[in-house]
């Protein structure tokens, strides 16, 4: 399959999303009510509440917001990443939106990312949704064949075909021998980093880092060597 697909026809893609509001309590009243509901299906002990819960709320598309998307495009053996940051989410999707109706809106254009199917790509949708955003055709798969849709999954590529388990790109970049692209903070910690430590540049990094990593671990899939750091740029 993989040979298939011209790898600079591949947009490979991260995304890093927090709860729209710092805490449970900053909330509006309908949604921690709603987060109250959404909580009980969430807690696996009595000390968890909807309050402490809170902050796995930004992977829910419903409660959270995206705040940074890292896109990279490879030529060759050089691989390009620009990145669309900042806390107004509707002006980040709208220049990514802007990105994948300019030059990744044909047939043989496609997305990549690592859990993208069950995350990346639904959230990004739903959250364009939210903001009242046109869906770019590349993902907008309403009513489309399996075979039509142009989304690439380095986690199931992974699986061949085994759905029992989970695997973080943290562990298939180790299996790899790829630099791990959490040496500096993991998923768990990106509410703080934004909400506390108003550091979203660092976010940006973190971000990219990842998909780095996903573009590293494609080229494993494919047989190629891993891109020397010299070969990754970065465009403002």
């Amino acid at each position: 399959m993989l040979d298939n697909i011209n790898p600079e026809n591949i947009l490979f893609l991260d995304i890093e999303t927090v709860p729209e509001c710092i805490d449970f309590k900053s909330a509006p009243d309908h949604f921690r009510k709603l987060w109250e509901k959404k909580a009980e299906r969430l807690r696996h002990t009595d000390d968890e509440t909807a309050e402490s819960l809170y902050e796995r709320a930004g992977i829910y598309a419903e409660f959270g917001k995206i705040i940074c998307i890292s896109a990279g495009i490879l030529n060759k053996n050089e691989l390009r990443i620009k990145s669309f940051a900042g806390h107004d989410e509707k002006e980040v999707l709208v220049a990514f939106a802007g990105l994948l109706n300019s030059h990744y809106a044909k047939p043989e254009h496609n997305l990549c990312a690592h859990n993208g199917k069950e995350f990346d790509f639904p959230y990004i949708a739903r959250r364009m949704l939210i903001n009242h955003i046109k869906l770019p055709k590349i993902l907008d798969i309403s009513g489309r064949k399996p075979w039509e849709v142009s989304f690439i999954d380095t986690m199931e590529l992974w699986k061949f075909g085994d759905f029992k388990n989970y695997t973080s790109l943290e562990l298939l970049a180790a299996v790899f021998n790829i630099p791990s692209p959490k040496d500096d903070i993991g998923g768990s910690e990106v509410h703080n980093v934004y909400w506390v430590n108003d550091d979203l540049a660092r976010i940006v990094k973190y971000c990219q880092k990842d998909v780095i990593t996903i573009v590293q671990i494609y080229r494993c899939f494919r047989g190629e060597p891993l891109l020397q750091e010299k070969n990754i740029s970065y465009v403002e």
